[in-house]
């Protein structure tokens, strides 16, 4: 009887290990077994993610992260999102990583990680160049007749509710053509990222960034990761430290947004 107990409690005390040891414990292991690195983007941001028309995503972000993907040896499977759904779809989708000109902010810091700064960034006004003297500050743009425009569900929205409160806000869900409505005379002024603008003014003629070196609020881009999980942090973070020192990620970068002028 004793040896039958005995046997029976080894058996019991060993299958858990088995399992155990047989799970994948960080998304870099999962990533490598499956073969697939799962995208959450939004794919409405140039220069950093764009869905194209054929169905194709580019952008700054999407080089940098099918190189990363490369680095593994694995596929990218991308996976469409908004703003407004970015922090729910990445958790819930269980997405590897999410890109795409992503703001830090300590509101996504409470339930996601995120890779180190891959450059700094701030707000600053894009407005018709016609009036580019009128939205010079935030005492300007702050006026019950000022039509601003923001997407909706990002760090722009923010921060215009935050910080321009008395202005006269609309939230127009289509970022690609956000800008026209600007051109059109639509709206006076968008609150968005300095390389977004500089990017909107080079490509819209007619559209002018508002003093892009003197940011109204400072910010970083970085690539969200999955919260608690410091082995696939490490290797995203080597992965980055490496491609800007052997210069491939200015490399990148050159081609969409070059010099800051």
């Amino acid at each position: 009887m004793l040896p039958r107990l005995l046997l029976c409690t080894l058996l019991g005390l060993s299958a858990p290990a088995t399992s155990f040891a047989q799970e994948p414990t960080s998304h870099l292991d999962r990533v490598l077994e499956r073969g697939l690195l799962r995208v959450c983007t939004t794919g409405d941001y140039k220069p950093y993610s764009y869905l194209r028309d054929d169905g194709r995503y580019e952008g700054i972000d999407i080089s940098l992260v099918e190189s990363l993907a490369q680095s593994l040896g694995v596929r990218v499977k991308w996976i469409d999102t908004t703003w407004k759904s970015l922090m729910a779809d990445f958790q819930g989708q269980e997405c590897d990583i999410a890109v795409g000109g992503i703001s830090v902010s300590l509101e996504r810091q409470k339930k996601a990680f995120f890779s180190q700064p891959l450059s700094v960034d701030g707000k600053v006004p894009l407005v018709r160049c016609q009036d580019l003297s009128r939205y010079q500050t935030l005492e300007q743009i702050n006026q019950p007749s000022v039509r601003l425009i923001e997407p909706p569900g990002g760090t722009n929205e923010i921060f215009a509710r935050n910080r321009l409160p008395n202005a006269n806000l609309t939230l127009f869900a289509d970022n690609v053509k956000i800008f026209d409505q600007l051109l059109a005379k639509h709206a006076d002024v968008m609150i968005t990222d300095a390389s977004e603008a500089r990017f909107q003014q080079r490509h819209k003629p007619g559209l002018c960034a508002v003093q892009p070196e003197r940011y109204l609020q400072y910010s970083e881009k970085a690539f969200l990761l999955p919260r608690d999980d410091m082995a696939w942090k490490s290797y995203v973070d080597q992965w980055l430290h490496l491609t800007k020192a052997t210069g491939a990620y200015d490399q990148v970068v050159n081609q969409w947004i070059g010099d800051k002028q």
